[in-house]
């Protein structure tokens, strides 16, 4: 299961400019559905903000030689 979620990630973009225009476009299209009352476009745009939100941090984890640490203070 592991080399699964690995080779997923590797087709997941590594830089952070797509997943920040993926949630530009997903409120884009959210705005649009709530100025013309099109409940299908409001959730179009509310799946693309959450992919966007969801897959950055994903992606980053899946990605990383290391997992980032927790320091105590």
């Amino acid at each position: 299961m592991p080399d699964l979620a690995l080779s997923l990630a590797a087709l997941l973009p590594h830089s952070a400019t797509p997943y920040f225009a993926l949630v530009g476009i997903g409120f884009v299209i959210g705005i649009l559905g709530h100025l013309s009352a099109s409940r299908r476009l409001v959730a179009v745009g509310v799946i693309l903000i959450f992919l966007g939100a969801f897959l950055f941090p994903l992606a980053l984890n899946l990605t990383e030689s290391t997992p980032p640490q927790l320091r105590n203070r």
